[in-house]
């Protein structure tokens, strides 16, 4: 016997009794984004490598440890790791910054990023998430926010914690980075690997270590200092000050974590994470931000942007399991030939239907019907030779023998 070959490490197959829970992630999602005005979009899952180099940024863990790229024709071509960067690009390439702004878009599907599975984390991984292009005013901010929790109330995940930051505008946050700096100097030796190579790069991706060493230098006095200093110029800070008057007024509760960075190089002023405790342990379910330079940075015309993303495996793990849908019908006959005849009837006028196959016995078709449909439609020699069949509600135990005219009003 061959080696069975295996779901690749990092990668795992969703089965049949996981999807009633991955559709209602879907559909919610589909109602609530689209009632906002957000119409979905589909990006092809590879895009030319520069796309993510120039958009995410070249110092982010993302382009330097956990893409899948992969040479084809001499080009370089990329799993998408992420999609905001190609919804930017769709965007650009498709001219929607013609259209009258708001454009409004979500989009669902799976990610690709090389890095260790754990729970929740997949190499192969979905998102589901919304993209607003044209808005600098931080009402759209608000919506997104309030969007994203709506969702995630949606799918019963109500216990969430909503933090926010302002990273400022390129002028004021490169007189942080400065002040970062010169303050961290005397520890350079005791950052972690990762953190003395930001430290030149991208010092405030400092501020998004996990490394227990890394945060203990964090919570020194003349470093914390800085941190919860407030760095951002008067038109950032009036845009965050409107934020929070908007998230006051939508009766959203939430709490300023300077420390709020984001793991990506494109965010700037507002960046927000959602935490839920469900189940008793907290997770971030949802991060997002604003990016307003990164349609210009893509080769588009200057443009405000905002968006956030949610893990979908992440919010499977939190949400209360649900019962698969059943079939209207499951038809009980021994007579195969007019079990289909009835089966094409039935799909034809949209009920959903199934039959026996292995001409099992009587009571073994019943106990199938039972488990898996609504209704089961007894077609015995009585009732194909008067034209008629037995109908039985499987949750009252109720059975009447109608016409087959009757069995679709019946039903």
């Amino acid at each position: 016997m061959a080696n069975i070959i295996k779901v690749q490490k990092g990668t795992k197959d969703i089965l049949p009794d996981e999807m009633p829970l991955w559709h209602k992630m879907e559909e919610n999602a589909r109602k609530i984004f689209s009632n906002a005005g957000y119409n979905e979009i589909r990006t092809p899952v590879f895009e030319a490598t520069e796309l993510f180099s120039r958009g995410v940024g070249d110092t982010t863990d993302i382009v330097n440890k956990e893409m899948y790229t992969f040479e084809k024709s001499e080009r370089s071509l990329t799993l998408r790791p992420e999609n905001t960067a190609g919804v930017v690009r769709a965007f650009i390439e498709n001219g929607m910054h013609r259209l009258s702004a708001p454009v409004k878009l979500w989009y669902k599907g799976p990610m690709f990023r090389y890095e260790r599975p754990q729970a929740g984390r997949q190499r192969q991984f979905h998102q589901v998430g919304v993209e607003m292009f044209g808005i600098k005013d931080p009402s759209a901010d608000a919506e997104v926010i309030q969007l994203a929790a709506a969702y995630l109330n949606s799918l019963g995940l109500n216990d969430l914690e909503v933090e926010i930051n302002s990273l400022g505008c390129p002028e004021c946050r490169e007189e942080f980075k400065n002040k970062l700096k010169t303050v961290l100097k005397p520890h350079f030796n005791l950052l972690c690997e990762d953190c003395q190579k930001r430290y030149e790069k991208n010092p405030l991706r400092l501020l998004d270590c996990k490394v227990g060493s890394c945060k203990e230098i964090f919570d020194k006095p003349e470093i914390k200092e800085v941190i919860q200093g407030d760095f951002i110029c008067d038109e950032c800070r009036e845009h965050f000050e409107l934020l929070k008057q908007y998230l006051a007024a939508l009766d959203i509760k939430y709490s300023v974590n300077k420390l709020l960075v984001r793991g990506l190089d494109y965010y700037n002023r507002t960046v927000f994470e959602i935490k839920s405790n469900n189940l008793g342990s907290q997770n971030a379910v949802c991060g997002g931000g604003r990016y307003d330079s990164l349609v210009k940075n893509l080769g588009g015309e200057d443009t405000p942007a905002i968006g956030f993303a949610m893990g979908m495996e992440r919010l499977y793990s939190l949400m209360e399991p649900v019962n698969a849908e059943k079939l209207d019908v499951y038809i009980v006959s021994d007579n195969k030939a007019e079990t289909l005849k009835l089966v094409k009837y039935l799909r034809e006028n949209n009920k959903s239907v199934d039959f026996d196959f292995n001409s099992k016995k009587f009571t073994k078709q019943m106990e199938k019907a039972s488990k898996i449909a609504n209704y089961a439609v007894i077609l015995g020699e009585d009732e194909i030779s008067s034209g008629t069949v037995s109908v039985k509600n499987l949750s009252t135990s109720q059975q009447i023998t109608i016409s087959r005219a009757e069995l679709i009003s019946s039903i």
